[in-house]
């Protein structure tokens, strides 16, 4: 699992820059592309982004990454039917956890963006669609590492919602995860163990 996790924040790696204007919104194929592009050469470029500097990274995911996802989406979709159950403050809490865990898994990766290559599959959406998938392949030392981009459309530009690694949806994959947990301890459970999780992985704790 701890495999899954790092390419999938390698994913987000190869994903952030300045968000575009409303009125410019690019495909999103070219979104991928030109974000893709844009992170190989900053993080090649910036020693301590390189080397996983926490503070860096956090900001990285602040400013650069959370503009390009639906982050509520993503957090509601990752807790499932219970989001509805949860207060305002829960739901928060959530995010807040959810966040954080995403910027530890995201600091390890980080460390790894050296001379990967991305391969775009062939896009086909329908005229008019909202919410479409855009894959590549990711070429790192010989292996091929299927990683591919579920992306929707607000009133402003295509934000990610999901990424699939290696076949398994992550979002998805949370869902299962935190469904269990919250069966077990409640919502409150969940928000304790992925802040346990996320002190553990802040002092140096491994997937």
């Amino acid at each position: 699992m701890s495999q899954i996790f790092s390419v999938f924040a390698l994913g987000l790696a190869l994903l952030f820059t300045p968000a575009a204007r409303a009125a410019d919104v690019a495909p999103p194929v070219q979104v991928v592309q030109n974000l893709t592009n844009a992170v190989m050469g900053a993080v090649r470029s910036d020693p301590a982004l390189k080397a996983g500097n926490q503070a860096k990274v956090e900001q990285l995911v602040e400013t650069k990454v959370l503009p390009f996802l639906d982050f509520r989406q993503m957090t509601a979709s990752a807790v499932g039917r219970f989001w509805r159950q949860a207060t305002p403050a829960q739901q928060d809490a959530l995010q807040l956890q959810f966040k954080q865990l995403l910027i530890h898994t995201y600091s390890g990766a980080v460390r790894k963006v050296r001379d990967q290559q991305v391969r775009y599959l062939p896009f086909r959406a329908d005229p008019g669609a909202t919410s479409v998938v855009v894959r590549t392949r990711v070429l790192d030392n010989g292996d091929v590492i299927q990683l591919d981009y579920r992306l929707e459309r607000d009133a402003q530009a295509w934000k990610i919602t999901d990424v699939n690694v290696m076949g398994i949806w992550l979002v998805d994959n949370y869902r299962g995860v935190f469904s269990q947990e919250i069966g077990q301890k409640g919502i409150d459970g969940l928000i304790r163990t992925l802040k346990q999780r996320n002190e553990a992985l802040a002092k140096g704790g491994q997937d």
